[in-house]
C-alpha cells in the first residue's frame, strides 16, 4: 500500500495536470450519511498510507490556523455496487496504485475489533464493497474508473 509513499509533492500544479489522480468510487445507492462516512474513512486511510498527499497547513489573513488538505485533490464518483466491486478488484491487480476499500461489514459493526473479526471470517468473494479509494498514476486511475459520473 505504500507504492506512492515518496510521491513527488507538486502543490503548485492544477490537479488536472498532476501525474497522479485520486478518486473515491462510491455505491450510488448508499444513503447519503453512509456515503459521507465511507468517504471520510477512506480519505483517512489513504492519507495514512500515502502521507505525502497532505499539503502543509496555512494561516488566513487574520492569523487563524487551517489544517493542510490533500494537494492532489480527490474526486468522488458514483457507480452501482457491482461496478464498485469490479473497480476494486481490478485496482487490486494494478501495480503502482494504492487502494483502500470499505466493505459493507465495516458499517454494520460498532466495535473495530468486531469488524476485524468478521472480516477475517469472510471470504474475499463474499465481501460487498460500499466504496473504494484509488490513488495512482493518472492513466491507470482513468482506465479503472472510465467515465463514471460525479457523486451527486
Amino acid at each position: 500500500m505504500t507504492a506512492l509513499a515518496h510521491l513527488d509533492h507538486r502543490p503548485d500544479l492544477p490537479t488536472k495536470e498532476l501525474p497522479v489522480k485520486w478518486v473515491i468510487v462510491m455505491d450510488r445507492d448508499l444513503p447519503r450519511g453512509l456515503q459521507a462516512n465511507a468517504a471520510a474513512c477512506l480519505a483517512a486511510s489513504t492519507s495514512r498510507a500515502v502521507p505525502s498527499i497532505m499539503g502543509s497547513g496555512g494561516e488566513d489573513a487574520s492569523g487563524g490556523a487551517h489544517a493542510g488538505l490533500p494537494w492532489t485533490g480527490c474526486t468522488v464518483l458514483a457507480a452501482p455496487s457491482a461496478i464498485v466491486r469490479r473497480i476494486r478488484d481490478d485496482a487490486a491487480l494494478t501495480a503502482g496504485v494504492v487502494i483502500a476499500d470499505m466493505a459493507a461489514i465495516a458499517q454494520r459493526t460498532n466495535v473495530y475489533d468486531d469488524y476485524l473479526a468478521e472480516l477475517a471470517r469472510t471470504g474475499a468473494q463474499d465481501l460487498a464493497y460500499l466504496a473504494v479509494s484509488i490513488l495512482g498514476p493518472r492513466a491507470d486511475v482513468d482506465r479503472l474508473t472510465g467515465r463514471l459520473p460525479l457523486l451527486r
